[in-house]
């Protein structure tokens, strides 16, 4: 199977200008504008199933078909602020296929009337950064970004824009607050962006991955894209295989692809043929699973997921086997978040603090059963009252780590 998303895997130089245009490059763009009404567009994409790459898996058609078109002017965001422990997608997409996801920007503005877009990337990615604008550039110089696009009155500029490297800014709210340069920190919602977004302005917020599906779902149409996958998730996902498998790396595969087929058929199996012990499905923010064979032959798609007790999220796969501890494990993940915690709610910059400090004492031997049950109190107190999901994602890995494998906290404390 020929890739959708990570198609320079299969044509050399797709990133320059002409070698893209000669596989069919910039048609879905130009053909949106001079044939299709915005809302047309918008259709298309939703009739597709296209759900949000950026782990909520929200429908994108139905996402674009919010924005309040009562205020002016539009914009559209693209998250590529990738911070997820264990996701490293975008960053192959923006290196090695940019102009198909700047492609799927421009539609998606067109779609939603916005004449200016805006990719947020994270500070470390400046050399990312860099060759987008060389991209952008290359599409004003062609005809593709600017004034009267295809000879319509439909006009386009695209910007990018570094952060400072702060994972809350992956929050879409948090995001936007950044880009108006502000204090990376959500906010209160409602009202949602897609109605008081970026400026005050209603504004669609999608990340990398989901931008680079649009050009294909447009090219070949809805019905094709969602021959492909499952009914509930359809297409292809990126995923983003890491831990102790023996070929870690980005795999596209059809939603409905099961995690045996992953690890073993792609991944290439389990460093030293040891067992799979648990597996993470969303990276550092998602539950650990406990791992059997009709955990193996799950499918991975979002409804198939969820019956596991946990969720697919942006599909940053980490397999873990019987030589990790699981008590390591929370407090790597535990320490990542206290770090990231933008503090303006006092459940997660609290809990947080404690979690870590908890979590440090029995690593470090001198934790008890005592300690176990009072991190996963705090961890359960948290739930349910922050701000924003960082705060939820913080104690998804304790409190499933602790009730799902106790024996490894037995272990790691004093009797």
């Amino acid at each position: 199977m020929s890739h959708i998303l990570l198609r320079h895997r299969d044509i050399p130089d797709l990133h320059k200008m002409a070698v893209y245009k000669k596989n069919g490059g910039f048609v879905a763009f130009k053909n949106a504008v001079t044939k299709m009404k915005p809302n047309e567009v918008t259709d298309v994409v939703k009739n597709s199933g296209l759900r949000g790459r950026g782990g909520a898996g929200f429908p994108t058609g139905m996402k674009w078909s919010f924005i309040d078109n009562k205020g002016w002017p539009h914009y559209v965001v693209a998250n590529a602020d990738e911070s997820e422990p264990g996701t490293f997608k975008d960053r192959e997409i923006m290196e090695n296929n940019p102009l198909q996801f700047l492609e799927g920007l421009a539609i998606s503005s067109y779609a939603v009337g916005a004449a200016v877009a805006y990719i947020y990337l994270r500070g470390e990615s400046w050399q990312v950064a860099a060759l987008l604008d060389e991209k952008i550039a290359e599409m004003e110089e062609a005809g593709y970004l600017g004034e009267n696009l295809f000879g319509n009155d439909y006009s386009l500029k695209i910007h990018t824009h570094l952060g400072a490297g702060a994972y809350i800014c992956g929050e879409e709210t948090a995001l936007l607050e950044s880009l108006e340069g502000r204090r990376g920190q959500p906010r209160v919602r409602p009202p949602f962006p897609p109605s008081v977004g970026l400026y005050g302005k209603p504004t669609i917020i999608n990340n990398v991955e989901t931008f680079t599906n649009v050009p294909m779902i447009m090219a070949n149409g809805a019905d094709w894209y969602k021959r492909m996958g499952t009914a509930d998730s359809t297409g292809v996902k990126i995923f983003s295989l890491s831990g102790r498998v023996r070929k870690p790396g980005n795999y596209e595969l059809p939603f409905g692809t099961t995690f045996r087929q992953l690890i073993y058929e792609h991944g290439g199996g389990i460093l030293d043929g040891r067992p799979v012990k648990a597996i993470m499905p969303a990276g550092a923010s998602s539950s650990l699973i406990v791992v059997d064979d009709k955990v193996l032959d799950t499918p991975m798609d979002y409804a198939s997921v969820r019956t596991l007790g946990s969720e697919l999220g942006s599909a940053s796969v980490i397999v873990i086997d019987d030589t990790v501890s699981v008590a390591w494990i929370i407090n790597k993940t535990v320490h990542f978040f206290k770090h990231e915690s933008c503090g303006k709610c006092t459940p997660c910059r609290e809990g947080t603090y404690w979690m870590q400090n908890i979590t440090k004492r029995i690593r470090s031997g001198e934790g008890t059963e005592d300690d176990v049950d009072l991190l996963l109190n705090v961890a359960k107190q948290m739930q349910g009252k922050c701000l924003c999901a960082l705060g939820e994602f913080s104690t998804m890995a304790v409190v499933t780590g602790i009730e799902r494998f106790p024996q490894d906290f037995k272990k790691a404390v004093k009797v």
